[in-house]
């Protein structure tokens, strides 16, 4: 029996109660939405029509809270350099908590912020703690889930430790965790792709952060080569990570039992690329 729990970021156009069902068409055991629109401030509050024909969806598909991964919006940075700007970028964060909140969901992925080169990289990492403390401390059972970055521009995130450094600044250890992207994490330097390579950055990741902070999994092909730090996403098998990569980590069983999600360019291919990799997970 497959341990492993795969899917996409599918859309939630129409209502939030559709990401389960557009889950379920592409043969998705997982998923990431968007609980709102991603490139907004401020959205209309979600009905308790909708909160509950999606519980009654993810029920109904077999989706389990602890398999979707919400993403939050774009806009957000909660490492914001300026006082405007981290004050609404927590007054969105905390929305987009509750939201998750009242879906009964128990993750949400988030890029850490920027610094927008008026701050330290130290100073917008204690930021973002301060900013995920204070959500925290009005929210119940929600993990806030750091995603590395590629390290593209004024963002932090892209080094182990800058994840280690945030999880370390957080009151609430249990309720914190990361997502790695490989693309991310492959444009920021890491080698996923070489088998020593593979083996040395994962003992890395687990001698950093440690495997017990991994709540996700971004699964990207990445067009640009290693330590480029520039953010491509490549369809699976179509960029410099190769298919080696993704068919080892199917069976690699440290990443079992939490929601591996595709947000490779062409969603045409997702259904294709799930059922590939749900055949590397049992081969």
């Amino acid at each position: 029996m497959t341990k492993k729990f795969i899917g996409a970021h599918v859309s939630a156009a129409g209502g939030v109660e559709n990401a389960p069902l557009n889950a379920a068409e592409i043969g998705a055991t997982a998923f990431a939405l968007f609980t709102k629109n991603q490139r907004q401030w401020k959205a209309k509050p979600l009905t308790q029509e909708s909160i509950e024909k999606f519980k009654a969806n993810c029920e109904a598909k077999g989706f389990s809270p602890s398999h979707i991964l919400p993403h939050d919006s774009y806009l957000i940075n909660l490492g914001h350099p300026e006082t405007a700007g981290i004050e609404k970028s927590r007054a969105a964060f905390l929305d987009e908590m509750q939201r998750c909140e009242q879906l009964g969901l128990k993750l949400l992925n988030f890029h850490p912020g920027s610094h927008l080169n008026k701050i330290s990289e130290e100073e917008c990492l204690k930021r973002i703690a301060e900013s995920i403390n204070i959500a925290l401390a009005q929210t119940k059972d929600v993990i806030a889930v750091i995603e590395n970055t590629a390290g593209q521009g004024s963002n932090v995130g892209y080094r182990f430790e800058h994840l280690a450094q945030i999880i370390e600044w957080v009151d609430d250890k249990s309720r914190v965790g990361v997502c790695i992207d490989t693309c991310h994490g492959w444009a920021a330097g890491y080698d996923f792709l070489s088998d020593q390579g593979y083996e040395d950055t994962w003992e890395q990741f687990d001698k950093i952060v440690g495997f017990e902070m991994l709540k996700g999994i971004h699964l990207n092909d990445a067009k640009k080569e290693r330590g480029s730090k520039v953010d491509r996403h490549a369809s699976l098998g179509e960029g410099y990570l190769k298919e080696t990569t993704f068919s080892r980590m199917m069976k690699d069983s440290r990443f079992d039992n939490i929601p591996i999600i595709l947000e490779t360019p062409q969603p045409e291919l997702w259904p294709k690329e799930i059922e590939w990799l749900k055949q590397q997970s049992v081969l």
